[in-house]
């Protein structure tokens, strides 16, 4: 397995990148830890003409707090992530998932803005960027925007993104006061792509009663699903094994949209969406009270 042949490039600075993807427009790919596109390259699905590497790119590596949100350069290694302290103190549910991608060798080498840029529906941080209601900067020789993540995933490994724009950082908001934070998916083997996974956080009052709630899926769906009306039967709800059970049943009824393959029917990926969110809500709603 080989790639087809290409033009390999190095820019040493962002504007130099954004020159050249301008430039070659749709027969250019971005290069960032490589772990999603060399495989597809290897089997040709993807043939680029060019291939532009950003590891040169040191500005687009860091990780910082500003005020209410944290700001992560599309460069930084999934391996930072998990291990940085900031992102533990501030952004729980990130901390806590981060160890379920892949393997330890593979988040040495992947990109935070690479997995998130390839919209893979099954892999994790697609998912949590729309959980957490990150925004990702957008740049271009024409500019700068910025896309909410909810807004980002358009279809299976499809994205707002133009073709001559490069996702530059990633924003989210630290985490919230008295809110709790869960995640857990189900895979066959450790670091294999997972057959549902669930993203929850609520948030409680002094009464304990739920103010807002929210659920995100992966691998249910072609893009990471939002399961909004099931979160809304939960506010104003105090927790309780039927409020959670009723959510449960919502989400993996009527607003998951999973498709069966040789890992799991269908069926079977509603079973563990219900199953997997009557086990993260409880996560979640202990963790909010403790908060």
């Amino acid at each position: 397995m080989k790639p087809a042949p290409f033009e390999y490039v190095a820019p040493s600075s962002i504007a130099m990148a954004l020159d050249e993807l301008n430039q070659h427009g749709y027969g250019a790919k971005i290069l960032a830890g490589g772990q999603s596109l060399i495989p597809v390259m290897n089997f040709r699905l993807a043939q680029p003409e060019y291939l532009i590497d950003l590891n040169n790119l040191a500005e687009l590596d860091y990780l910082k707090q500003e005020g209410d949100v944290l700001r992560m350069g599309a460069m930084t290694r999934q391996r930072t992530i998990e291990r940085a302290e900031l992102i533990a103190q501030q952004a729980p549910l990130l901390h806590e998932a981060m160890p379920y991608i892949a393997h330890p060798q593979i988040r040495n080498r992947g990109t935070v803005g690479g997995s998130i840029a390839h919209a893979d529906p099954a892999g994790e941080l697609p998912m949590l960027a729309v959980a957490l209601e990150g925004r990702f900067k957008l740049q271009s020789v024409e500019g700068t925007r910025w896309v909410t993540a909810a807004d980002f995933f358009t279809d299976l490994f499809e994205t707002e993104m133009a073709e001559n724009e490069i996702l530059t950082e990633i924003e989210i908001p630290i985490a919230k006061a008295k809110t709790g934070y869960a995640f857990t998916e189900m895979a066959r083997r450790h670091g294999d792509y997972a057959l549902c996974g669930v993203a929850a956080w609520v948030t409680l009052d002094a009464a304990e009663v739920c103010q807002a709630a929210k659920l995100v899926y992966l691998n249910a769906g072609p893009i990471p699903m939002q399961a909004t009306a099931a979160a809304a039967l939960l506010v104003g709800e105090t927790p309780s094994a039927e409020v959670i059970a009723a959510a449960a049943d919502k989400a993996s009824q009527d607003e998951v949209e999973p498709d069966g393959d040789i890992h799991a029917t269908a069926a079977y990926k509603r079973h563990l969406a219900r199953v997997l969110t009557k086990k993260v809500l409880a996560t979640a709603f202990e963790r909010a009270k403790e908060n």
